[in-house]
């Protein structure tokens, strides 16, 4: 079952977390066949679904956090709205696209899937995508990695390691397999950096447990190894889609 992870930092998660590139959606909407409706599944700020609103007539948005959801982005054919994505209050055979992003791994797979299934129209295509670990520089990434892997490694939710094998283990079982690779660039101080950092779920876990900011464990070395100014910083992200 999914759960509510997210909410703590929905107002930082809004500001420092990525959104896709061009590409992406060049990739994804010759896809589909139908451009009535849409779903985003775990939509958080709404990043996905306000795209996907220029494209589609109505365009629904879920997640189980309504602080997330106050801090999306409104249009006219974008209605939002708090739901599992296990169990929605949606009709059936409703949408022409379903998506989800860095989130699949949060769900009880098998229950969305088959959630998927009733609510989507026939040939409808579903889309699910995220991204891995940051990458800035040897140096900087060493030091991310055992951030990462090390101080944060007990305060991660074990779901979070299906991003390192790009959902490999989690079933796909559709028609019309594709898969595609992007990467996200961006240009960001060690200050920013600090802060997307302090959007893990796993530093959420920390502070909640310790009372005290995990990100300042490393903040110093960080930033010295960083420089001044700003630094190429790039997600690899790693997507799929399938015909229902």
């Amino acid at each position: 079952m999914s759960l509510d992870r997210f909410s703590t930092q929905a107002a930082d998660y809004a500001r420092y977390r990525i959104d896709y590139p061009a590409e992406f959606y060049a990739w994804l909407l010759p896809q589909v066949i139908g451009r009535e409706r849409a779903w985003d599944c775990a939509t958080g700020n709404g990043q996905v679904a306000v795209v996907l609103a220029d494209h589609f007539v109505r365009v629904d948005a879920t997640d189980l956090s309504e602080k997330q959801l106050a801090q999306a982005t409104p249009r006219a054919n974008l209605h939002y709205q708090t739901a599992r994505a296990e169990q929605t209050p949606f009709p059936n055979q409703r949408f022409d696209l379903i998506t989800v992003a860095q989130a699949v791994h949060w769900f009880d797979a098998t229950a969305y899937h088959a959630e998927v299934r009733r609510v989507a129209r026939a040939g409808a295509l579903l889309a699910e995508w995220g991204y891995g670990l940051v990458q800035v520089s040897p140096e900087i990434d060493r030091l991310i990695r055992y951030f990462h892997d090390e101080v944060m490694g007990q305060y991660w939710d074990v779901n979070r390691w299906h991003i390192d094998d790009e959902y490999a283990r989690i079933p796909f079982p559709f028609a019309e397999v594709q898969r595609a690779r992007f990467s996200v660039q961006r240009q960001w101080s060690a200050e920013w950096f600090l802060q997307y950092l302090r959007t893990w779920s796993s530093v959420v876990k920390y502070q909640h447990e310790t009372s005290e900011d995990a990100v300042e464990l490393i903040a110093a070395e960080l930033t010295q190894r960083w420089g001044p100014g700003e630094r190429k910083v790039v997600f690899p992200v790693f997507a799929r889609s399938g015909k229902l």
